[in-house]
């Protein structure tokens, strides 16, 4: 078992996340920098990788074979991960086990916001060509997809949902406002944003975000979020309005 980067002392965790994999050293640098380290670091989160093959009971320790009926690729066997999620469910209960796949359903931040809020979770990385069902019959309670894409494993899509999950976290992000106003919190695409200098290579900060009247730029910001989901995300926009019963 893997437990990438430090706890931080006298914080109670608000989640514990287990990520089972085939290949965890995959897993371990983006879990351990950044936004979601610094949450280890800090006690707000537990995550800890989990290497199926150590749960292998082949001499070689291989957890993938032929799948039955031919065909190319290979599938990661039932046995693995059947001794690891048991192992896990005997020391506590899991909210949910979740398993990222290109047949699960679009996962979006209605999920993550969802997710967020519960205490323990298991993420299942599948790899090659997928798990045997039985696996996804037995233990999976989720399973989601990170776009219309094929990946070589469930690793990325894991790491990118526990990611959205860990800065919803109270205490994760230092501006407690910052993940209640990314895009798609209300169906909405977060609008442009700017920094200083003022003026760079020609190009300006429009007027309203330096004039300092609070309620205008927060109509502005609105209005923009509204003008580029329309643009570029037509089915978000006619969501938003559906959601809020806007003629």
């Amino acid at each position: 078992m893997y437990q990438p980067g430090s706890a931080g002392g006298g914080v109670k965790p608000s989640i514990r996340i287990d990520i089972l994999s085939g290949v965890p050293e995959v897993l371990e640098s983006p879990l351990s920098h950044s936004i979601v380290g610094r949450a280890r670091e800090k006690g707000l989160v537990e995550i800890y990788l989990h290497d199926l093959r150590e749960y292998s009971t082949d001499k070689h320790r291989k957890i993938d074979d032929a799948p039955y009926g031919g065909g190319a690729g290979m599938i990661l066997t039932p046995q693995p991960i059947f001794d690891c999620i048991e192992a896990l469910m005997e020391q506590r209960s899991y909210d949910e086990v979740i398993f990222p796949s290109p047949d699960g359903d679009l996962f979006t931040q209605k999920e993550a916001n969802e997710l967020s809020i519960q205490r323990n979770l298991i993420f299942l990385c599948g790899h090659y060509k997928g798990v045997d069902q039985r696996v996804r019959d037995r233990w999976v309670t989720r399973e989601y997809s990170a776009g219309d894409v094929v990946l070589s494993g469930g690793e990325l899509p894991a790491l990118m949902m526990t990611d959205a999950i860990v800065r919803l976290i109270p205490g994760v992000l230092g501006d407690a406002e910052s993940a209640l106003t990314d895009s798609f919190q209300e169906d909405l695409l977060e609008g442009p944003v700017y920094t200083r200098p003022a003026e760079f290579r020609g190009m300006s900060v429009p007027d309203i975000l330096r004039s300092g009247d609070h309620k205008k730029i927060a109509a502005w910001r609105h209005d923009e979020a509204v003008k580029k989901t329309k643009e570029k995300r037509p089915d978000l926009y006619k969501r938003y309005y559906q959601n809020r019963n806007i003629p």
